[in-house]
């Protein structure tokens, strides 16, 4: 059923951005059918897809160096509730912060490659997951650990049995819901400095040679990406926590 309402939407927005290029008629809004030859011809023959594999890279190497860090932070502030307070204050306040305007700052620290765009991204996604884990590994109930110390499990058996499986849907949760945000995230640090990734097709080797089909293309490529990850994302909550989509 999910993958029937993928088609009908991706038919119903095919059919309104054929409407559009019709009403518009301009080459700034090239037809679908036009955009997607152009995707395939790029994909196969062109740059695009050195481009997908670039920015696939930094996105997946940046969600793993956000889980392994922000995960293990979250449930240890979620299970000492002394070191969550100690930290709270610093965590408040750099959290609203737009981690967007480091950039130029990672940049001169860590250089115009990969590092600089990872750093970057995985940072954003860090607090993400962090504050959603640490909330979660907070509201687990006082009498489900109170019995699982009564059987003699110290403070790693605690953690290794409790608070990460309770933790993990959370953790998924946030994983899917920053998915959005790692992209556009992505888009905007490989607009600058860089001669790869999707960011630097769109904007600098399509727009800016106003090749507007490729420029589409690229955009196309972008979603797919972003898409991709995001099933992705879900598939792995249903395997992993099976239990959250159980009606009662």
């Amino acid at each position: 059923m999910r993958w029937r309402q993928l088609l009908g939407g991706v038919l119903a927005l095919l059919l309104l951005w054929q409407i559009a290029a019709w009403l518009i008629h301009n080459p700034i809004l090239p037809p679908p059918w036009t955009v997607l030859q152009t995707f395939g011809e790029e994909l196969t023959q062109g740059s695009l897809l050195r481009h997908v594999a670039v920015s696939a890279w930094r996105i997946v190497a940046s969600t793993v160096a956000a889980l392994i860090l922000a995960v293990p932070a979250g449930l240890v502030l979620g299970q000492s509730a002394q070191l969550d307070r100690l930290l709270a204050p610093l965590i408040y306040l750099t959290y609203p912060i737009p981690k967007v305007v480091l950039l130029p700052i990672f940049l001169l620290l860590f250089g115009t490659g990969n590092l600089s765009k990872i750093v970057l991204i995985a940072t954003i996604l860090f607090f993400q997951i962090l504050v959603v884990v640490r909330d979660e590994a907070r509201g687990i109930r006082p009498e489900l650990i109170a019995s699982v110390r009564s059987l003699g499990a110290g403070r790693i058996a605690l953690f290794r049995y409790v608070y990460a499986p309770a933790s993990l849907p959370a953790v998924l949760t946030a994983l899917r819901v920053s998915v959005g945000t790692a992209i556009a995230v992505l888009f905007f640090a490989e607009s600058f400095a860089t001669t790869s990734g999707l960011g630097y097709y769109i904007l600098i080797q399509s727009w800016g040679r106003v090749a507007y089909a490729e420029m589409y293309a690229g955009v196309v490529a972008l979603s797919l990406l972003g898409l991709t990850l995001y099933y992705l994302t879900d598939w792995l909550e249903h395997r992993l926590a099976p239990w959250k989509f159980i009606q009662s």
